[in-house]
């Protein structure tokens, strides 16, 4: 008996010693996460005012600003890595400015890190090189540009469709193979919200859900779809594909249902046979064949609310965006040419004040004030008088950020 309590008080004793030594590294890995682990991490996000030092020019397929150096030490705690927001365009023929106007919309109000993806002619871009970099010492985006590209033997059928390269957006998902979730915009689009709040809607798909985008029209009396359509659509008055929000991952993954054979197919295999089938039928290229993809797969789709995709046809025939009447515009989009022309002054003014802001100035009054005056010949219009509606909601995003500390904007 007395052999066995003098193994047990010996086993006791090594189990003791044990526990010290371990409590002892423990207590030497803090020290040294604490005092020699290279500095505090810096802010995820710089501000669009940031200073900070000038960082070398971004291209494509940059990696952006250098990480945090690494710690040799056995115990030190990596830093995760800040998650960044996947935004895509394509742009064509006279579309640079427009292209800049909105990115730079999104770089002044986000908070995550932005990634574009830019799917431009050749010829453009050096110009978007040049004025890229440009905008590198904000330190808040990455940019990658790609040529305009085709499944080869259907190449010059695919670009003629609607308008020359906007049916890029459908091959997004087969060429961004290592992107999980995007965001796509047109380049008529200006952001007045940070990304992140429609990047956040992600989390609300449900599992069958791959895609979010709008309806094309609130109102089905002066919808088109509705009324003038000669193939599928979803809902009762269709989607706009101007701003559409993915889950790659899954629209790679699934299995579609359609009226041309009874065996599901995929993203990839869907595309040209529904082109075939009705490129007589449809008026607005790719966002038809969108709007009949989801036509027979409802359940894929999220809808969100049309202050995500503000449009002329919310206020040209009297004001039907409930939403954007109680929470302001999120995101416009000047479809229409309304940037470009006299029809709708209130779109134009934003756009053009948007346009000329630059980043290094720090006065609040050089963005608001052109709107202020705009205000005074629109507000007899609906178009206006959801344009008070912006002015406040704009005024108050951009204080916000002025009201952050300095690193944190």
């Amino acid at each position: 008996m007395r052999r066995y309590l003098r193994v047990v008080v010996l086993c006791l004793a090594c189990g003791f010693c044990s526990l010290l030594y371990a409590f002892s590294q423990l207590a030497v890995s803090l020290e040294e996460g604490a005092g020699g682990g290279g500095g505090k991490p810096q802010a995820a996000a710089a501000s669009w005012l940031a200073g900070g030092g000038r960082g070398a020019g971004r291209g494509a397929g940059s990696a952006g600003p250098a990480a945090h150096p690494g710690r040799s030490d056995r115990y030190s705690l990596k830093m995760q890595p800040v998650e960044r927001v996947h935004l895509a365009v394509v742009a064509c023929g006279e579309r640079l400015e427009e292209t800049l106007t909105m990115l730079k919309s999104a770089l002044i109000f986000s908070i995550k890190p932005l990634q574009f993806h830019i799917f431009a002619e050749d010829q453009l871009h050096d110009s978007f090189k040049g004025i890229l970099n440009s905008w590198s010492f904000l330190q808040t985006f990455n940019y990658s540009l790609y040529p305009i590209t085709f499944p080869s033997e259907n190449a010059a059928e695919w670009k003629k469709l609607f308008k020359p390269c906007a049916s890029q957006r459908l091959f997004l998902p087969l060429i961004l193979k290592e992107v999980d979730s995007l965001l796509y915009v047109d380049t008529d689009i200006l952001f007045l919200r940070p990304v992140d709040d429609i990047w956040s809607l992600l989390k609300k798909f449900n599992s069958t859900q791959i895609a979010a985008m709008a309806p094309e029209h609130e109102e089905p009396r002066i919808g088109w779809y509705n009324r003038f359509a000669r193939h599928p659509y979803y809902g009762k008055t269709g989607v706009n594909s101007g701003v559409m929000l993915m889950n790659m991952t899954r629209m790679r993954r699934k299995y579609f249902k359609n009226d041309m054979t009874t065996v599901r197919l995929r993203w990839g295999d869907i595309l040209m046979p529904l082109l075939k089938k009705y490129k007589l039928n449809i008026t607005w290229g790719d966002q038809d064949l969108l709007n009949i993809i989801f036509f027979h797969n409802p359940e894929s789709l999220f809808v969100f609310p049309c202050q995500w995709n503000y449009r002329p046809d919310h206020c040209i025939y009297g004001s039907n965006c409930q939403e954007a009447e109680e929470e302001g515009i999120f995101i416009l989009h000047g479809n229409r040419g309304v940037y470009h022309d006299d029809k709708q002054p209130a779109f134009r003014a934003i756009y053009e004040a948007l346009r000329n802001c630059s980043f290094e100035d720090d006065n609040i009054h050089s963005l608001l004030k052109p709107l202020e005056l705009e205000l005074q010949k629109t507000v007899h219009t609906y178009c206006g008088k959801i344009y008070k509606i912006f002015i406040k909601q704009l005024t108050k995003s951009i204080q916000d950020r002025y009201d952050r500390p300095p690193k944190e904007r």
